[in-house]
């Protein structure tokens, strides 16, 4: 691995795999699964990573009874556990037939049988159970409206659990008196687990209140029937309640530990390597806009033979949509970096969702460098009109710099690389 200016993209593309790799279910999964218990075992789950976490349960386990909700694409062969697949992140019918058989699936145990839960993110739009009163078209429309809105993720799912039968703590609730195992791959920033998936094993203590609250902040638009059920009783289970004392809930991945393989990594090649967190959120173009201004500060600096600096973070970014582009967070926020850069020499960098999807695109995310906007120019593409339109994949893809991993089967958020190369003499 080369960090130098004929070297720059294969690097952080390498660097990206790596915190991939390590997040990969087979690979971190069989450590953390306890001996199977006897009696009856049920495995259910749901999440872009949960069918490869399945996957890595049967090969420890042998096949296993179970259902697992998974996004379109992300199956994975089990010999016991049913995969359905179902949309994200919107959600659709498939989703909520099989959220239904799953509750149908925990309905019957006992305090003798055992419940292993595999969460990990997406697992929002694939539990799909909408409150009495509110449809699946209902609740796709405020779903859509939500990613729109640039609301971070936990506020989402603040009102995401309130408009459901499963979400915060609910299918948890469900099984009881059973045993429940829960393990979860963290997508958000904290690794709460209440907000991996919108917490359906974790008992919440939001309110009604908390939920028309974030509509009211981010200017939400709501059907009156979501309106209506948000005055009126939810299902979500405080803490406490005696319905989860046999719940354990555990985080078997997280951000944090991708971005210190690719740092590992990257040090081992000789870079400087500048931890910026593992749980960064905001609008996507304002932190690229903070970042180009670090990056270009740390790059004033530099003399030649100086080690290259590695810029690392995570978390969950978010767009507002204003335009009616397609884009995603890490690739906005390459676009709105390369716009800040301005060409500046020595700078490359990348920005990718760890599961392969940036926004509903299936795309991971981009990559840039001191040549972008010049290439763009060249090309007859207007970067600052893509990025008012919201439409960074589509300029990403008319220079051919778009990063397409296909489905990566585990999901440990965003992975953000900003590369400072010294200057040559």
């Amino acid at each position: 691995m080369r960090f130098d200016e004929t070297g720059a993209k294969s690097a952080l593309r390498k660097l990206f795999d790596r915190a991939v790799e390590v997040a990969d279910p087979m690979r971190m999964m069989p450590a953390q699964l306890p001996l199977k218990p006897t009696g009856r075992v049920v495995v259910i789950g749901a999440g872009k990573a949960s069918a490869r976490m399945a996957e890595a349960v049967e090969s420890v386990w042998g096949p296993c009874e179970g259902l697992v909700i998974t996004r379109y694409g992300y199956a994975r062969p089990c010999k016991g556990i049913e995969i359905v697949e179902a949309a994200h992140p919107v959600p659709d019918a498939a989703g909520a037939k099989a959220t239904a058989r799953m509750v149908d699936l925990l309905a019957g145990l006992g305090e003798g049988d055992f419940v292993l839960a595999l969460i990990s993110g997406g697992a929002s739009a694939l539990l799909v159970a909408p409150v009495a009163g509110v449809t699946l078209e209902e609740k796709r429309a405020v779903n859509a409206a939500l990613l729109a809105s640039g609301a971070p993720i936990d506020r989402m799912n603040t009102v995401r659990k309130h408009l459901s039968r499963v979400k915060g703590g609910q299918l948890a609730a469900a099984a009881h008196p059973a045993r429940m195992l829960a393990l979860m791959i963290s997508d958000v920033p904290g690794d709460d687990p209440a907000f991996i998936g919108s917490g359906p094993t974790v008992g919440d203590p939001s309110t009604l209140s908390d939920a028309r609250a974030v509509l009211d902040r981010w200017s939400i638009p709501v059907p009156p029937s979501v309106t209506l059920a948000l005055a009126q009783g939810s299902g979500v289970v405080p803490p406490g309640d005696p319905r989860l004392s046999t719940v354990e809930n555990r985080v078997v991945a997280a951000p944090a530990q991708s971005l210190e393989a690719a740092a590992i990594l990257a040090t081992a090649a000789g870079a400087d390597v500048r931890l910026l967190g593992d749980a960064l959120e905001g609008e996507a173009r304002d932190v690229a806009a903070a970042q180009a201004a670090q990056a270009l500060a740390l790059r004033a600096a530099m003399g030649p033979g100086d080690k290259p600096i590695l810029l690392l973070s995570g978390g969950e970014l978010t767009v507002t949509r204003r335009g009616d582009g397609i884009g995603g967070p890490n690739a906005e926020f390459c676009l709105a970096l390369a716009l800040a850069l301005q060409g500046a020499k020595g700078i490359h960098a990348l920005a990718c969702d760890t599961d392969g999807v940036d926004g509903a695109a299936e795309v991971a995310g981009a990559i840039i460098g001191p040549d972008t906007l010049t290439r763009a120019g060249a090309a007859d593409i207007d970067a600052a009109k893509a990025l008012s339109r919201n439409d960074a994949h589509c300029f990403f893809a008319g220079l051919g710099d778009q990063v397409i991993t296909g489905p990566t089967l585990t999901n440990v958020n965003d992975f953000r690389a900003i590369l400072i190369l010294p200057p040559s003499g």
